[in-house]
């Protein structure tokens, strides 16, 4: 699904990664992420892909670089960082980008009127 974010200008943190073989508890920790992220002032939503091969690739939009700055030093966010390191990526890059136009197309559902014409 879509994020949902607000009309320009907004922040986007591109978190890409490689992961290594198997769980260790990695499901859990991503979804409380998600979770917690969602509590943290500025954030604006997020997506997230991953491939059969462990390669990934999450976005999470935030209102500002300060919200990053925020969500950077949580100290359980701080703590899945490091559970990261040790274990759960191979590799990874992280990108900060401003997003300072955006589009989101859908298909309407059959039958509903929006987006016909």
């Amino acid at each position: 699904m879509f994020a949902n974010t607000p009309e320009p200008p907004y922040w986007a943190v591109i978190f890409s990664n490689q992961r290594t073989a198997g769980d260790a508890g990695y499901g859990d920790m991503a979804a409380r992420m998600v979770e917690l992220a969602g509590e943290q002032p500025g954030f604006l939503g997020a997506e997230s892909a991953r491939d059969g091969d462990g390669f990934g690739i999450t976005v999470s939009y935030w209102a500002s670089e300060e919200a990053i700055a925020g969500w950077k030093a949580n100290a359980e966010h701080r703590l899945a960082q490091q559970q990261g390191f040790a274990s759960w990526y191979a590799g990874f890059a992280l990108r900060v980008a401003k997003v300072e136009r955006a589009k989101v197309w859908q298909r309407p559902e059959q039958g509903d009127a929006a987006g016909q014409g």
